[in-house]
C-alpha cells in the first residue's frame, strides 16, 4: 500500500477550520457526530424497533413454552347442578320422578414430562350429591331420599406411544427460532451501522459541496469586482464584465442547488435515525484516514466460521429435519396409554368419608393402524427430501457467497488506497493551478470564463479527495461487516455480543 498523508496540507487546514467555525450549531442546532448518530439510530431507528419487537415476540414465546413444562394447578367449581326428571324403568315396567342436587368441585395438578412427552397429573374431585326417587306403590307413593358426601382422588398417566416427542421438538423449534431473531437483530445492528455510515457521509458531503460553492462564490464576487474595476477605468473590454456578471449569477446559483441537496440530505438522514424532522443538525466528522492493514485469508477464516448468515442456514436446514419428522409422522402406526390409580369414598358425614374407600384402578391402551393410503406418506417424505436438500445446498452457496464478498471488498480497498493518493495530489495540482491563474487573471493575461474553468476544477478535486477518503471508511466498514473482523482494532467482532440480551 502506498502511504497515506497523515493531514491536508496548510491551505486546506485552514479551509477546514473555516469550514467549521462558520458552521457552529445555534442554540436551536444539534452537532452531530457519526459516533452519536450511531447511539440515535439504535435507540429511535424504526428498523431497529421492528426487529426488537420481532425479538421480543419470539423470546416471549419461548418464556411461555418453558413455564408451560412446569407444573400447572386449576381448580373447577360446579356449585349447582340440579335436574327433575321423569323417567320409565324398564325392568318394572313403572315410571318414576327422579331429583338430583349435585354440588362438586375438581383439583387438578398437572405435570408435562419432558423426557417422553407424557403428562402425569393429580386429580381430586370432591362433591355433595342428594338424590331422590319417587315411585308409585301399592297404597302411596314410595320416596327413596339419599344424601352423601363424595371424594375420587387418583393419579393419571398419559403417555403417547410410538411417536415422536412433541414437547421436545416444540421446545427445540422455539429455540431455534429465538436464537434466529437474535442472529437478525446482529445483522441489523451491522445494517444499521453502514446505512447510518453512508446517511451521515452524504450529509457530510452536502454540507462540504454547500461550503465549497460559498468559497466559489466569494472567488467569484472578487473576480467581479477586480474586473469591474478594470472596466470602470478603461483596462479592459466590457465582455469580461458580461462574462463575469454571468460566472457571478451561476454562482449564487450554484450555492442555492447545494443548499437544497444539503437539506434533503440533513432530512433522509434525521428520517433514518428517527430524530425530530424539525431539529435542525450540523454533521462534524473526520475523513482523514490511515492505511489499515487486512489479511484476506484471515477475513475469510473469520467470515466462515462467525458470519450469522451461515448459522441462519443451519437453523433452516435443522428446521427442515423437524418437519421431516412431522412429515413421517402422518398416517404412521402409534397409540396411546392411559394409568389410573386412586381411592374413592363416600359418606354420609364428611368426616367419615373415608372411613371405607374403594381403589379404582384403571388401564387403557389404544393403537391406531394406518392400512392403506394411496401413496400420500411416500410422496410427502419425498418433498420433504427435496427440501433438505435444497437447504444443503443453500449452506453450500452461502459459504461461497461469503468468500467471494469478502474478496470483493479487500480488491476494493486496495483499488481506495491507490484513489486516494491519486485524489490527493489532483487536488494539490488544481489548487496550484487556480492560484498560479488566478495571478494571471489579475494581470489581465486570462479571461474571467477561463479562471471559472480553473475554480471549478479545485471544487471537484477537493469533493473527488474527501469522497475518496469516505469510501475507504466505508469500505473498510463493509469489510468488518463481511469477515466479522476488526482491523482497526485487531480483533474479531463474536456475534453474540451483538446480541439484544448480551448487551
Amino acid at each position: 500500500m502506498k502511504p497515506f498523508v497523515k493531514q491536508f496540507h496548510v491551505r486546506k487546514a485552514a479551509w477546514v477550520v473555516v469550514l467549521f467555525c462558520l458552521a457552529l450549531p445555534s442554540p436551536a442546532q444539534q452537532s452531530l457526530t457519526l459516533e452519536k448518530a450511531q447511539s440515535i439510530a439504535e435507540v429511535n431507528s424504526p428498523s431497529m424497533q421492528l426487529s426488537l419487537l420481532n425479538l421480543e415476540r419470539y423470546q416471549n414465546n419461548l418464556e411461555a413454552q418453558r413455564a408451560a413444562l412446569k407444573s400447572k394447578f386449576s381448580l373447577s367449581v360446579n356449585p349447582v347442578d340440579y335436574s327433575n326428571t321423569r323417567r320409565f324403568d324398564t325392568f318394572n315396567s313403572k315410571w318414576y320422578t327422579n331429583e338430583t342436587f349435585n354440588s362438586n368441585g375438581t383439583f387438578r395438578i398437572e405435570q408435562p414430562i419432558l423426557a417422553t412427552d407424557g403428562t402425569i397429573s393429580l386429580i381430586n374431585r370432591f362433591g355433595w350429591q342428594s338424590s331422590k326417587v319417587i315411585r308409585p306403590g301399592v297404597s302411596e307413593d314410595v320416596v327413596d331420599l339419599n344424601e352423601r358426601f363424595t371424594n375420587n382422588l387418583y393419579v393419571n398417566l398419559s403417555q403417547p406411544l410410538f411417536t415422536y416427542n412433541r414437547l421436545k421438538l416444540q421446545l427445540k423449534e422455539l429455540e431455534l427460532s429465538y436464537e434466529n431473531a437474535n442472529i437478525s437483530y446482529a445483522m441489523q445492528r451491522l445494517n444499521l451501522e453502514r446505512n447510518v455510515t453512508q446517511y451521515f457521509y452524504s450529509v457530510y458531503m452536502a454540507q462540504m459541496n454547500l461550503t465549497i460553492a460559498r468559497e466559489e462564490l466569494a472567488n467569484t464576487q472578487k473576480s467581479y469586482e477586480i474586473i469591474k474595476n478594470k472596466v470602470d477605468a478603461g483596462l479592459a473590454a466590457s465582455e469580461e464584465l458580461y462574462q463575469a456578471e454571468l460566472n457571478l449569477s451561476q454562482a449564487n446559483s450554484t450555492v442555492q442547488n447545494r443548499q437544497v441537496s444539503f437539506e434533503n440530505a440533513k432530512d433522509d438522514l434525521k428520517m433514518y435515525l428517527g430524530m425530530d424532522l424539525f431539529e435542525d443538525i450540523l454533521v462534524i466528522a473526520d475523513v482523514e484516514a490511515q492505511p489499515v492493514p487486512v489479511d484476506l485469508q484471515k477475513a475469510i477464516d473469520n467470515g466462515l466460521q462467525y458470519r450469522m448468515e451461515l448459522r441462519q442456514r443451519e437453523i433452516d436446514l435443522e428446521t427442515s429435519q423437524f418437519d421431516m419428522i412431522r412429515t413421517k409422522a402422518q398416517n404412521e402406526f402409534n397409540g396411546t396409554m392411559n394409568l389410573a390409580f386412586g381411592i374413592i369414598g363416600d359418606n354420609e358425614k364428611l368426616l367419615d368419608i373415608f372411613n371405607q374407600t374403594t381403589s379404582n384402578p384403571q388401564a387403557q391402551i389404544s393403537f391406531n393402524i394406518p392400512i392403506f393410503d394411496w401413496g400420500e406418506r411416500k410422496a410427502r417424505i419425498k418433498a420433504q427430501e427435496a427440501s433438505m436438500k435444497s437447504q444443503e445446498i443453500n449452506l453450500d452457496e452461502q459459504k461461497k457467497q461469503i468468500i467471494i464478498d469478502i474478496r470483493q471488498v479487500y480488491r476494493n480497498l486496495q483499488n481506495q488506497v491507490n484513489q486516494i493518493e491519486i485524489a490527493r495530489q489532483s487536488e494539490r495540482n488544481a489548487q496550484l493551478t487556480y492560484e498560479i491563474n488566478l495571478e494571471r487573471y489579475e494581470n489581465g493575461d486570462l479571461t474571467g470564463m477561463d479562471l471559472n474553468l480553473y475554480q471549478t476544477q479545485l471544487s471537484n478535486q477537493k469533493i473527488s479527495y474527501a469522497q475518496a477518503l469516505i469510501n475507504y471508511k466505508i469500505e473498510l466498514l463493509n469489510m468488518k461487516i463481511q469477515s466479522l473482523y476488526d482491523f482497526e482494532k485487531d480483533q474479531p467482532i463474536i456475534p453474540i455480543e451483538l446480541y439484544k440480551n448480551d448487551k
